[in-house]
This record gives structure tokens, sequence and C-alpha cells, in this order.
């Protein structure tokens, strides 16, 4: 059954890389092709899923979505980047910047979030310059370099989630970092009660991260949260190509995301999606 797919993915899956190992697990998405809903248990279980878009599919595009997951031990880091498309390339910004702050939070003991502002700033100048190679113009015919250019000009740019999920006391308890910009959804369930108000309240569309600016519309929202002995909690993160999901408080299952995923009811998604629920 294809909802139900373990997370045993060889690097050359078209769909993301996903690898298993002593314990540990990756997942990176990969933005040229489709990630079925696939399912992983260990000392944290995680789902995870990616599509693009219909019109992106038809035409062979990059999805403009990114999503990444890696676990170690007793800890968890995760980030969910939504492209702008109305940028120039956000594809290329949802990559690059969510495969920076993964690795920011691999290599950081003490997350905060000076720490986080600091590194949005920090990555405009090699984003910039690798957008600039990325795809050089001269060859372009004039009218359509002068559009590019003008696009190139303001920059990149993507919104995005990235986290932190230790565990804690033998693994009974939990502490919880999460950072972000943007529209992104940033659901929380404990001992099966939604607690996602917070969230809702500061994801807005007017922000986002720039390779030109940095961090645009505002600092970067921060939460930091316990879970306590016996808590049983659920963090889901999506973009607004799965936002049918937003009215539904229940536990949804595997083949009923991959429904929504496959959106056959619609002809294929109408904008790209990308699906990570961590459960603790």
């Amino acid at each position: 059954m294809r909802a139900m797919r373990l997370a045993t993915l060889s690097a050359g899956d078209k769909g993301g890389h996903a690898e298993q190992r002593h314990g540990n697990f990756r997942y990176v998405s990969v933005q040229t092709g489709e990630q079925p809903l696939t399912r992983y248990q260990g000392t944290f279980k995680c789902r995870y899923g990616y599509g693009r878009a219909a019109e992106t599919v038809h035409q062979g595009d990059t999805g403009q979505d990114f999503a990444a997951v890696r676990m170690k031990g007793n800890i968890c880091n995760f980030v969910l980047c939504d492209g702008v498309g109305m940028s120039y390339l956000g594809d290329f910004a949802a990559r690059f910047l969510g495969n920076a702050l993964l690795d920011w939070l691999e290599t950081t003991q003490h997350t905060t979030v000076e720490g986080v502002e600091r590194l949005l700033y920090d990555l405009t100048l090699p984003a910039s310059e690798q957008l600039e190679k990325l795809q050089p113009l001269e060859s372009s015919p004039l009218l359509l370099r002068e559009v590019l250019m003008e696009k190139r000009s303001r920059g990149s740019q993507a919104m995005y989630v990235c986290g932190r999920i230790e565990l804690t006391g033998g693994g009974r308890k939990s502490r919880v970092w999460l950072a972000w910009q943007g529209d992104s959804r940033i659901r929380l369930w404990r001992n099966g009660q939604e607690q996602s108000e917070l969230f809702q309240t500061h994801c807005k569309t007017n922000e986002r991260w720039s390779t030109l600016e940095g961090p645009v519309g505002g600092k970067p929202h921060i939460c930091e949260m316990k879970g306590f002995a016996g808590d049983s909690l659920r963090l889901q993160l999506y973009t607004d190509g799965l936002n049918d999901l937003d009215a539904i408080q229940a536990y949804v299952p595997d083949e009923h995301i991959q429904v929504l995923l496959d959106a056959t009811h619609t002809g294929g998604l109408e904008d790209d999606a990308a699906f990570i629920e961590l459960e603790w």
C-alpha cells in the first residue's frame, strides 16, 4: 500500500532522499518529483510527503517547496520552506534556505532568535552569488532578459518553518524550539487537543526571507515549549497546497492525506505541497 511505504528510499529515488541507519533518519525532498506519503517510526514518529502543482508537473518544472528532517538519537531537526512564486527562482530560495537552516540547527547547541536572525542576514551574500551563477541571462532574448534581470534585482524569496525537538529525562520529557516567517501551517496537538492559536496568529503572507534583504516583514517568530512526562505531542507542518487540511482537527489517516496529495478531484494540486508530521 503506497501510503504505508517504509522510509527506505535509495539516493536515486525520484521523489526524495531518505536514509535510515543505526537509529538515525534523514529525509530531504527532491523538487523534481513527487513523494508519496511515507511513514517512519523510531525514537520519533514521522510522516512526510511532497507534491508539485499540476501545472508544474505538466510543464516539467521544479517544485517551489522544500522539506527535510534529520533525526539523531534524542534530537530531531526539521525544516519546511515555500518558495515565493512571484520572486526570481523561488525554488532556489526554498532549497538554499532549507539546507542552510538545517545545517545551522545541526551544528548549533543553543538556538536563539538572535542566532537565527544573524544567519538569515549572513546567508544573503552567498545566496546572491549562487543565484547569479545559476541562470546566466546573456544568451536570453533581449525582452526576456530585461524582465528576468528586473526580477533578479528583487532577489529570490521563501517562507520557512524550522525547529528542533529534543527528548530529555530519559525520553519522558521534551524541549521544542521553532522559528518561522510566512503562512506555512504550523499545528500542534497535546494529548489529542489542538493548541495552534499562537502559530495561526503569527502566520503572515507578507513575511519571508529574501536573498537580497534577509528577513522581510519583521523578525523571525520564535516559540519555545516543553513537553512533560506523560504528554503525547504531535506537530504538523504543511504548505498551502494542502490547505484542505486547515479545517480538520481530527487525526487524518495516511491514505486520506495521499488523496489530498494526488488531488484527482481537482485534476491535480493547484499549488505545490510539502507535508511533515512528527509525533513523540
